[in-house]
């Protein structure tokens, strides 16, 4: 049965406190609030009430993570060099508005002796593609930084990005080449060269928004003599010993291993990026690989699109 309203005079809502709200609210309630002092209608979708002026947003979780760095390539016959950074990772929490199209960068990881370029959830979160390990030189700042090269003593690390990463780790303290630090990883510095090992890659961060726990942004081994650095848990490549160290993962943010020259070997490529979108309830929005765990929708990117809410 339809209602057909007509005049010029008013219609009255029904006048009550927000404490006064229906216990068992539905889909379509008007109602006048005293509180506030404004109108405002029930969304079952978000389970809120929400004022005629007020858009029909909800709330997601996010976690942004950048392309993790190379490690870094042997430029002198006795030089070691360090694992690559991870790249920077950033998890939280915002409210979008429905309607609205956000754009979705992914970012790559680095190749050998290059840094990872940034991740971004454009409006909300840009996170720091990780940096290079050093290959003859200190490591690069980034998300996370780059390991030191192995080619003299203590070598520093190169920096992290606060709230994102942590420092890459410094090379062994002896003159001699051969032991480069670990790039650092989203929750520990990268280790420091031990000659003739080379510093393990700094520990990722686990997280949950997928549906189950999974590491993200470990940092790159770094390369040595001897043994090569470990991978930071999280997608970071081992260092070699040999040649050539070994990638990050894709779609972590882990850092690439870093090598030992011989000829001339490449550090290990640093791991791509990775953006995940998850909410409660049904699916509201588009984009990315949609898939539900636990009663959430989540939306996960390996490549650059659009998020639209």
């Amino acid at each position: 049965m339809a209602l057909d309203v007509q005049g010029t005079d008013y219609l009255k809502l029904p006048v009550g406190t927000t404490g006064q709200r229906p216990s068992v609210p539905a889909s379509g309630m008007i109602r006048q609030n005293s509180t506030t002092g404004n109108p405002e209608w029930y969304d079952a979708t978000t389970s809120a009430w929400l004022q005629f002026s007020q858009p029909a947003g909800y709330t997601v979780n996010y976690l942004v993570v950048a392309g993790g760095g190379g490690g870094g390539a042997g430029l002198v016959s006795t030089s070691t060099s360090g694992g690559g950074g991870a790249g920077g990772l950033l998890a939280s929490s915002i409210s979008l508005s429905t309607g609205t199209a956000y754009t979705i960068t992914v970012g790559a990881g680095g190749a050998s002796d290059t840094s990872g370029t940034n991740s971004v959830f454009t409006g909300f979160a840009t996170a720091t593609g990780g940096g290079r390990g050093g290959s003859n030189a200190v490591g690069t700042s980034g998300g996370s930084g780059g390991g030191g090269s192995g080619v003299g003593n203590n070598i520093a690390g190169g920096s992290g990005t606060s709230g994102q990463g942590f420092a890459g780790g410094n090379s062994g303290p002896t003159s001699g080449a051969g032991a480069s630090g670990g790039g650092g990883g989203a929750s520990a510095v990268g280790g420091a060269g031990a000659y003739p090992t080379g510093g393990a890659g700094g520990a990722g961060s686990s997280n949950s928004i997928s549906g189950s726990a999974v590491n993200y942004a470990g940092g790159g081994g770094g390369g040595a003599d001897t043994t090569g650095g470990a991978g930071g848990v999280g997608g970071g490549g081992a260092g070699s010993a040999i040649g050539s160290g070994t990638a990050g993962t894709v779609n972590t943010g882990g850092g690439g291993g870093g090598s030992r020259s011989a000829g001339s070997p490449a550090g290990g490529a640093g791991g791509s990026g990775i953006v995940i979108i998850s909410y409660l309830g049904s699916q509201r929005g588009t984009g990315g690989t949609v898939t539900s765990s636990g009663g959430y929708t989540i939306h996960t990117f390996t490549s650059s699109s659009t998020y639209n809410a």
